[in-house]
């Protein structure tokens, strides 16, 4: 793994919020472990092994019932170890893949069996070279026939260049991370409206209020990004997801504890059925309920 690397925390505490029935981590990766799941050639870091095991294991210590996998960009377009999880898994995962323009349909149908639901399209430049969005609409047309929903990655500074081109795109997208707004300017400026905006008048796009450990200026625990987080759950409390984004790939300052991760989602939902929609029936409705 690269030199900088951070692990995962390896001994998170038992969350004292507990998590409602059947609650559903909805952002989180797997890496390799290597070498039965190679990383790809093209990767822009290496990161650590975190398979399945870890991952399920980690699961049942913070109390959730299920997982959506997220492809790793460590991984490429080698959707492998994510496919593998999501069988190991069962009922109790979902995938979302990253593909190409050469992807067939007898290859969806079967990741779609084996619980895959989505597919992410990724346009932070540090992570990922970038791709002509051609070809993201030519993906996202060929996912509506399993009913796929679609995940973008972005930063706010992209949003303005990139808002015609969601418009453009079929089903549900859900943006990670809030756009990953830029946090020292505050809730109010005119960059985070303006993604508030896009939600409103687009009531096909979902967000995930999630990762308080990147967006945060002053640290743990994480007090500047809550008034961003509330915004968006107070508002579209029926679009909203969230996940611990373990293992928490390419963070420099610090490794979070996904214990006390748990213990924030109270801070930004702040209702039990706030709550019950952010961890339950919305992740429900959109990756097992299709």
């Amino acid at each position: 793994m690269d030199a900088d690397w951070l692990e995962f925390h390896p001994d998170p505490k038992k969350p004292d919020f507990v998590l409602p029935p059947g609650a559903v981590d909805a952002h989180c990766h797997v890496f390799g472990p290597s070498p039965q799941f190679p990383f790809a050639p093209e990767r822009k870091y290496t990161p650590c092994n975190a398979g399945k095991d870890k991952l399920f294991e980690l699961r049942d210590h913070l109390g959730f019932t299920r997982n959506v996998i997220v492809q790793a960009t460590c991984h490429g377009k080698d959707n492998s170890a994510m496919v593998d999880a999501c069988r190991a898994g069962g009922d109790l995962a979902r995938g979302v893949a990253s593909v190409g323009a050469e992807i067939t349909r007898d290859e969806l149908a079967r990741m779609n069996e084996a619980g895959v639901r989505g597919v992410r399209f990724n346009f932070v430049k540090r992570l990922v070279d970038a791709t002509p969005r051609e070809t993201f609409i030519e993906i996202a047309e060929k996912i509506q026939e399993f009913g796929w929903s679609i995940v973008v990655y972005f930063e706010a500074a992209d949003l303005a260049d990139l808002e015609p081109f969601l418009k453009q795109l079929p089903g549900i997208i859900v943006v990670d991370h809030m756009g990953r707004p830029d946090v020292a300017k505050g809730a109010d400026h005119p960059n985070f409206q303006r993604f508030i905006q896009l939600m409103d008048e687009n009531e096909n796009i979902w967000t995930k209020v999630t990762c308080p450990e990147r967006l945060t200026v002053v640290g743990e625990p994480y007090d500047d990004v809550v008034p961003f987080y509330r915004r968006i759950v107070d508002r579209f409390e029926d679009r909203v997801l969230w996940g611990t984004d373990w293992p928490h790939p390419n963070m420099k300052s610090h490794m979070p504890d996904d214990g006390a991760l748990v213990d924030y989602i109270p801070r930004i939902a702040r209702t039990r059925e706030q709550q019950h929609k952010l961890l339950v029936a919305n992740p429900m409705r959109l990756y097992w309920d299709t």
